[in-house]
């Protein structure tokens, strides 16, 4: 029998065919936060590799328990557990304070590693949410792009829930920012550019098509009562 993780992967694989977008294109990270190591095992077990997390101590716990997995940061990142957050995560997707990366830029020289990260991007503008405004993204992302230890991969964003209007407006316009970044960006810089996770249970078919290359899908693969 397949578990929610299968079932969810080809959902995701007829809404990315109905846009023409390749199989590479498109990434599932399962939010792990809520669940245990025995949930976490039947989605790998299912097929699944990049998983999410968004406190620093179970981040490293489970990339501990679980070292064949990819592990992604997809929390609000403390500055003092950004050492922590740098020895387990192969993708860090919410930083879009400078101060934030300078330390994970030092973090990453102590443990011998370019750490990957994503800009956190609040384009809704709503007060609830974090990130860069879109006016600040491209001025820190070329900030970021200049430490040696870092390298900026592309753009995170939270869509408004409930709103599916708003929800879509918030995804096309991370894609056209992030389009209109990489194009100020040195070739070596904007080789790199090239990821947009946006995207949750709820929304993510209208990310895929608004370009989405990762979706953080957490309560569709491990809610039972979950239903879109």
């Amino acid at each position: 029998m397949r578990n929610r993780y299968q079932c969810v992967v080809d959902e995701v694989a007829e809404v990315r065919e109905q846009y023409g977008r390749a199989p590479s294109e498109v990434r599932v990270v399962a939010v792990s936060k809520t669940v245990g190591p025995d949930e976490v095992a039947d989605a790998a077990a299912g097929g699944a590799v990049d998983f999410g997390e968004n406190r620093p101590e179970q981040l490293a716990a489970r990339a501990d328990q679980f070292p064949a997995l990819r592990w992604h940061f997809i929390g609000n990142i403390q500055s003092r557990r950004i050492p922590e957050i740098v020895g387990a995560s192969v993708l860090i997707h919410s930083l879009y304070q400078l101060r934030h990366a300078e330390k994970i830029d030092r973090a990453a020289a102590a443990a011998g590693k370019v750490q990957d990260v994503l800009i956190e991007v609040n384009v809704s503008g709503e007060a609830s949410k974090s990130g860069a405004t879109p006016k600040e993204a491209p001025g820190l992302v070329r900030a970021v792009a200049a430490l040696p230890h870092v390298r900026v991969c592309g753009l995170m964003t939270m869509a408004p829930q409930g709103d599916a209007a708003r929800a879509e407006a918030a995804f096309r316009g991370l894609a056209t920012l992030a389009d209109e970044i990489r194009a100020t960006l040195a070739p070596d810089e904007a080789a790199a550019f090239t990821e947009l996770s946006m995207g949750m249970s709820e929304d993510w078919p209208c990310a895929i098509a608004c370009g989405a290359t990762i979706v953080r899908i957490g309560r569709a693969i491990f809610s039972e009562s979950f239903e879109e």
